[in-house]
């Protein structure tokens, strides 16, 4: 499945007026959540829900399609949620989403599908529910 086009829209707001979410698709989750697929060729296009309260240590990274030995060793390289914590102590943004989401980043086939058609727009419910005015996508 091709994609054409980038979906773009400029955005005007002022960031300290801002709820941000943050997004990844490093294959961040909780330990105590079910891990990524690996064993699916074509990988994995569900989510976790990462609360904005989950302690650094008890996140963990499953993707084999990178090398996150750093990421390991500081998840914020790919999950920078103590940077967004900081920018919101220094009044930069106004607030953090309660809920923030890992995904896999290996996607293809069928699952492409499964993620621009049922995945994706599950989650940007979630997000204009919640508030969110803008998402900060990371990439693993």
């Amino acid at each position: 499945m091709v994609v054409a086009g980038i979906p773009w829209m400029p955005f005007a707001k002022d960031l300290k007026k801002c709820k941000i979410a943050l997004i990844t698709t490093a294959g961040v989750h909780l330990k105590s959540q079910f891990p990524f697929n690996m064993n699916d060729p074509d990988g994995d296009p569900t989510y976790r829900e990462i609360p904005i309260n989950t302690p650094i240590s008890e996140l963990m990274i499953t993707h084999d399609y990178y090398d996150h030995k750093d990421a390991d060793r500081d998840i914020n390289i790919v999950f920078p949620i103590d940077r967004l914590k900081e920018m919101k102590a220094e009044g930069e943004i106004r607030e953090i989403a309660e809920i923030n989401y890992g995904f896999m980043g290996h996607i293809d086939e069928e699952h492409i599908k499964t993620l621009i058609n049922k995945t994706s727009p599950e989650i940007a419910q979630r997000l204009k529910k919640e508030g969110v005015d803008a998402v900060l996508l990371t990439p693993g």
